[in-house]
């Protein structure tokens, strides 16, 4: 069982780990910008106003809630956006093997 607290991040893969997890929050934010500007030019009655909301505000709970940052979880959060697509794992070299085959196993379950 993987243990978030006996996971070490050095210098380099701080900054590997950094770069990827950028480069995911902006593909995701980037696809729900295109998504937002088909479904806004499709409005045409007050009902689809609110429902583009309430779209936008499960989207921003999900986005919030996906993207921590924090060392313990980002294998976790790496694995979630790799099965997501968000993330390819070769954008993970940098870090040590066993941290990417945690990824790796993990996006796969």
């Amino acid at each position: 069982m993987i243990q978030a607290s006996d996971v070490k991040w050095s210098k380099a893969e701080k900054k590997v780990a950094q770069g990827a997890f950028d480069k995911a929050h902006e593909r995701e934010l980037n696809a729900l910008m295109a998504e937002v500007r088909e479904r806004g030019g499709a409005i045409a009655a007050p009902e689809d106003m609110w429902r583009l909301h309430d779209f936008l505000s499960a989207k921003r709970h999900d986005i919030d809630g996906k993207y921590d940052y924090r060392y313990s979880n980002l294998i976790f959060v790496f694995a979630r956006l790799v099965r997501e697509g968000w993330l390819q794992l070769d954008e993970l070299d940098g870090l040590d093997a066993d941290k990417r085959t945690k990824v790796g196993a993990l996006a796969r379950m």
